[in-house]
């Protein structure tokens, strides 16, 4: 008879394990619970509905917007190289892309200033062709770019890794070419894994700080995002600060979910497009 571990000792490692994740679980939804427990209610629609609140909304949607925009339009093909070929330095590439997840925000802040800024490493090149970009719309444009980029391509990689090789190898013995194949068969396939690194990366995008606050500033209707109005409100009225708390917290909540739902998506294989000879 094989050894069976007592009741007793089963029911404590269940209790541990219990007790711990009620630890963690408690721990993590405290300060959450704790904003709409402090929350006025009543306030929250002339909260929401003030000046500098709308224009800190529409500042941080719109640099946002075009900081995704421009992370889809170029990390996808680095995530596509990254994950369809083996190279000298490819682990270097890959942490390259990866080390503004680790960078505190002050670092990154910096960082873009000492090569952006105008006497940083490639300011004064802009600045010649008229292009000053600290303390502009255009810094949180590539303030936040810097720190969710990571986000899309790390989850673009692991999504073009995931499509089958053989389905890739098939197209190409078909004589449809590199390009196309990445368009009708790759992209196709790895779409549901894109969507969800889009919105992990919107969403790092619409609570970034740091960096914006270092290379942007916190001017009203120009450079001031939600999370920015959030730290100049906590000395002006505390109210105004939990609305915009709340928001983001619904907002966060929000995109967390539809990311959630985009990678449990699972596409029929019988509405995947087939390769042709016209996309050569």
């Amino acid at each position: 008879m094989g050894f069976r571990r007592p009741r007793s000792a089963n029911r404590g490692f269940g209790l541990v394990l219990g007790g711990a994740a009620l630890v963690t679980f408690v721990f993590l939804a405290t300060p959450i619970v704790a904003i709409f427990a402090q929350l006025p209610l009543a306030r929250v629609p002339s909260l929401l509905r003030a000046d500098a609140v709308a224009a800190a909304l529409r500042v941080s949607l719109l640099t946002n917007a075009a900081a995704q925009a421009v992370i889809v339009l170029v990390g996808t093909p680095t995530a596509y190289l990254l994950a369809s070929r083996r190279f000298r330095g490819h682990l270097v590439l890959v942490s390259l892309v990866e080390l503004p997840l680790v960078l505190p925000p002050a670092v990154a802040g910096i960082g873009l200033l000492a090569a952006f800024g105008v006497q940083g490493m490639l300011g004064a090149r802009l600045a010649a062709l008229g292009l000053v970009l600290p303390f502009s719309t255009v810094a949180v444009v590539v303030a936040v770019t810097f720190v969710a980029m990571p986000y899309y391509v790390r989850q673009a990689i692991a999504s073009f890794e995931a499509v089958d090789p053989a389905l890739v190898d098939a197209s190409r013995t078909l004589g449809v070419s590199a390009a196309g194949t990445l368009r009708r068969v790759v992209l196709p396939l790895a779409a549901r894994g894109l969507a969800a690194g889009l919105a992990l990366s919107f969403a790092r995008g619409i609570g970034e700080f740091g960096a914006t606050l270092f290379f942007a500033g916190s001017v009203g209707g120009v450079t001031e995002t939600l999370p920015l109005a959030i730290y100049e409100a906590l000395d002006a009225d505390i109210d105004t600060a939990l609305a915009l708390g709340a928001l983001l917290v619904c907002l966060s909540a929000a995109i967390l979910v539809s990311a959630k739902v985009m990678a449990g998506w699972t596409r029929s294989p019988s509405t995947s497009p087939a390769p042709s000879a016209a996309s050569r």
